[in-house]
């Protein structure tokens, strides 16, 4: 739509309103006292306005369409450089360790270079595993069932102190246990699981981990809460990025797909997630989850 478009009508009604006084045309009083050649111009005042505002509105979706393509195009670029550098650190290291298992003639050595290039292929079969998880998730159809969260938390609870002792889980028991809801098993079992394995991977074994939920309104609200390193504040935004890593992940073995992937399972039982936390003290992860109808 040209610019000069919205007016056209205004200059229109104004044509024809001169045109009929200059022509001395018939010209009809109506009983709102209101000249035919004057409500040809306010027709076309109106036509003018309605023809501005819908091209006002066209360009506002026109910029918040483009503006919405350039973030998923920066995001898509984040997210391959990002992929580029989770596979070039293991790609070469195994690369690496296919040299020393050839060139080397200790056994010894050699069997360091198989080790080595063993972990990396896990490494990279992880990686993958996690990202077609994410990618399934979008299509998989939920295995609903009736989930009591009570055995379920327990489950990982158990799981989780075989890697630390320190891991406490605080659930109600009076007056009345958590109420069941409606889900997939096995999707939040991992969901809430890589929420308690992060805070393993991100304390020290003195710091604490609790696993806990509650009951609130109509919803149940799981919460896994730590007393590690915590998160700066310029890098929470990215928190959940797909292999989003930030400072304090360096070194740490792991894909950073265990957030992305924990709200991804969140979303498609239809409920929500949020990360707060502070550098030198702490996070929490709070996922709040619908009850059954």
């Amino acid at each position: 739509m040209n610019r000069l478009t919205p007016i056209f009508p205004a200059l229109l009604g104004l044509l024809l309103a001169t045109l009929w006084q200059q022509f001395d045309l018939p010209n009809p009083i109506f009983y709102l006292r209101i000249s035919l050649s004057s409500l040809l111009l306010l027709l076309g005042i109106l036509a003018s306005t309605m023809l501005a505002v819908l091209h006002w509105r066209r360009r506002q979706q026109q910029s918040a369409l483009h503006a919405l393509r350039d973030e998923l195009s920066i995001d898509r670029r984040r997210f391959l450089q990002r992929l580029d550098h989770e596979l070039k650190n293991p790609l070469m290291a195994l690369r690496a360790s296919l040299t020393n298992l050839k060139d080397s003639d200790s056994a010894e050595r050699r069997a360091a270079a198989f080790n080595s290039a063993e972990l990396q292929t896990v490494r990279l079969s992880r990686l993958t595993s996690d990202l077609r998880k994410i990618a399934d998730l979008e299509t998989r159809p939920l295995q609903r069932t009736t989930i009591d969260l009570t055995a379920l938390l327990q489950e990982i609870h158990e799981l989780a102190q075989e890697q630390r002792a320190n891991v406490t889980l605080t659930i109600p028991q009076a007056p009345w246990p958590l109420p069941t809801i409606d889900g997939d098993w096995d999707l939040l079992f991992l969901a809430i699981y890589n929420l308690v394995d992060n805070g393993i991977k991100f304390t020290q074994p003195s710091d604490k981990i609790e696993l806990r939920a509650r009951e609130d309104g109509a919803t149940i609200v799981i919460e896994v809460a730590d007393t590690g390193q915590g998160v700066a504040a310029e890098e929470l935004p990215y928190v959940w990025d797909e292999l989003y890593r930030g400072t304090s992940a360096r070194g740490i073995a792991g894909s950073g797909l265990g957030l992305a992937l924990a709200r991804a399972i969140v979303r498609r039982h239809d409920g929500s997630v949020s990360f707060d936390s502070r550098a030198g003290q702490g996070t929490l992860v709070a996922m709040r989850l619908p009850l059954t109808d």
